[in-house]
């Protein structure tokens, strides 16, 4: 009797579940052609933790849900103006291997796709490469190593003429908070620097593998010293880009914050916020060029313009690589002004460019971009397309289908 009754539950609990299964996906293109794109979507039922997606054509296709209720799934091609039908059923547990690893190795958080290492994110103050480096730079909460699907380092850690940059950073230059003007970029001044704080979450899926932290921005000048800013950052890497034109592809959203009742204000200059900086292989003006989305390739003409993406490029043990930097048109002053270095690798989007602002309390401070790291010249076809996707992504249309 106990057996029946057990068994009688368990169908019950499977005849339910079918019943509620049956969820049909209409995406639709849009204005764009589409290959490998991501399609992000809200899930119907949140509390859902594993999903399966079946295709137009009956295949299963990875599909990865998040702690926000957000799946994502990889569409592999679909031409403009054109539609296609998925089927949203309830998994008990994720159907697909991961695509896309994170591990942890000490202070870092290593990325890897198809065995090959996408790029690390240093959670904590990494140690201190050089004799050279006085302990105020240490530093943490940035991504370096950046690597080419070929296995090329594009990035650059405490070079030794700007001792501040590292690979992929987020901090403000010219600032005023509560009558003081501390500088976050520029550590050696020791009057701002950012800290990492803590990780919310890291993760490994057969779509995307990310990590969520957090840092401050913490003004030195003021005694004792005080946050002024709060920032948390969210990063995915996708599994995507390993065809014949292999690419490594991965975003970054930050979100920044008043720490407590009081504005940070920036008046105008020409840089600060989010940076990259190139190889050392790369320094100098013959050693690294650029691409902006407006086809401006020298370097003096496309400082201090405004641009959807800008890609940075130079050559690491002989061998060409580089990256695009795709901005979102939902970011402040979209299209966002440039710093472009003259004879550096270095290069940043930089709002406080074009007049002074302001973060106030209370508000969100959102800034999202895109990365495609890539062996060889730019692809400027390839990042227009990633930027369509990134900028325009294909909509998606939810309906049971019972």
């Amino acid at each position: 009797m106990t057996f029946r009754f057990a068994l009688t539950a368990s169908l019950a609990m499977a005849l339910g579940q079918a019943l509620a299964a049956n969820y049909s996906l209409r995406v639709d293109a849009g204005h764009h052609d589409r290959l490998d794109t991501p399609v992000s979507f809200q899930l119907p039922d949140a509390n859902q933790a594993h999903w399966q997606l079946t295709g137009p054509d009956g295949q299963a296709v990875p599909v990865q849900s998040d702690e926000r209720g957000v799946a994502t799934f990889i569409l592999p091609k679909l031409a403009a103006f054109h539609t296609a039908e998925f089927k949203l059923t309830p998994a008990e547990k994720q159907a697909q291997s991961a695509g896309v690893k994170m591990t942890r190795q000490g202070s870092k958080l290593q990325f890897t796709l198809g065995g090959r290492t996408v790029m690390h994110y240093q959670a904590e103050k990494s140690e201190l490469p050089r004799a050279d480096l006085e302990p105020i730079y240490r530093r943490g909460g940035y991504l370096h190593p950046v690597v080419t699907p070929n296995g090329t380092v594009i990035t650059d850690d405490y070079p030794h003429n700007h001792k501040h940059h590292h690979g992929i950073w987020f901090p403000w230059t010219n600032t005023l908070f509560e009558g003081r003007k501390p500088d976050f970029w520029n550590m050696g001044k020791g009057t701002g620097t950012v800290e990492f704080t803590g990780l919310q979450g890291q993760w490994s899926g057969p779509v995307h593998a990310g990590f969520s932290s957090s840092h401050q921005f913490v003004d030195l000048i003021a005694k004792p010293k005080k946050v002024a800013l709060t920032e948390t950052w969210r990063v995915q890497v996708y599994a995507v880009g390993q065809g014949d034109s292999a690419y490594h592809l991965f975003e970054m959203e930050s979100v920044q914050r008043c720490a407590g009742s009081s504005k940070i204000s920036f008046p105008q200059y020409r840089y600060g916020g989010l940076g990259f900086r190139g190889h050392g292989e790369w320094d100098g003006r013959e050693n690294c060029f650029y691409l902006t989305s407006n086809g401006e390739s020298d370097r003096i003409k496309g400082h201090a313009t405004r641009a959807r993406w800008c890609h940075v490029g130079g050559k690491t043990g002989g061998k060409l690589g580089g990256i695009g930097v795709l901005c979102h048109p939902s970011n402040f002053r979209f299209p966002q002004p440039m710093r472009i270095h003259p004879t550096e690798p270095f290069f940043n989007f930089a709002p406080s460019q074009t007049g002074p602002w302001e973060i106030r309390p209370g508000e969100d401070y959102v800034s999202r971009y895109r990365f495609v790291v890539s062996d060889g010249k730019p692809d400027a076809a390839l990042l227009d397309r990633l930027w369509d996707d990134y900028a325009n992504p294909p909509r998606v249309e939810i309906y049971d289908a019972k």
